[in-house]
């Protein structure tokens, strides 16, 4: 019995660290990406009539900054972005911030998220997220914190794949 409880614990952590290291991974895509492109690309569009690359970034931070609450780890740092980015589409006219401050935005929420994760223990990320009932968690254990980590990093992956479109003709990530 004990051997079984050490490789499902063996298996969970290997499992962790797996998901942990495919959302390291596309931070470090999009950090390079974003770093290596200029206020006037990140103002263009993706693709015509598609979102501009600033409006994306701004999307990312936001989603990403939800993890906080969502994951239960802290107050969320920049919510006051979810009207610009999450509730409002791209070109609605709402004043958006510079690149700048939502690189360093961007920079900030990711650092802070990454600390908390590498803090947290495996266990811990099997366990029922903030959007979810302790009823439904129990009926539906999948609905756990891992799980969302997981979905983050398949929406960062495919919004990066967007942002690339932004680096017409260039080396890209």
């Amino acid at each position: 019995m004990r051997d079984e409880l050490n490789k499902t614990t063996s298996s969970e952590a290997i499992f962790v660290k797996m998901v942990l290291l495919a959302w390291q991974t596309q931070n470090t895509r999009v950090n390079k990406l974003i770093e290596s492109l200029s206020d006037e690309e990140l103002l263009q569009e993706t693709a015509p009539g598609r979102n501009t690359g600033i409006y994306l970034l701004g999307h990312l931070i936001a989603i990403n900054d939800n993890l906080f609450k969502l994951l239960d780890l802290s107050e969320r740092l920049h919510p006051e972005l979810d009207i610009i980015f999450v509730d409002n589409p791209d070109k609605s006219g709402i004043a958006m911030p510079s690149a700048d401050v939502l690189k360093m935005y961007w920079k900030e929420i990711n650092a802070k998220l990454t600390d908390h994760f590498n803090k947290m223990e495996t266990a811990e990320w099997f366990t029922r997220h903030t959007a979810v009932s302790e009823e439904d968690f129990i009926k539906e254990p999948h609905r756990n914190k891992l799980n969302v980590l997981i979905t983050r990093t398949t929406h960062q992956s495919y919004h990066l794949g967007q942002l690339i479109y932004l680096k017409r003709n260039k080396e890209v990530v």
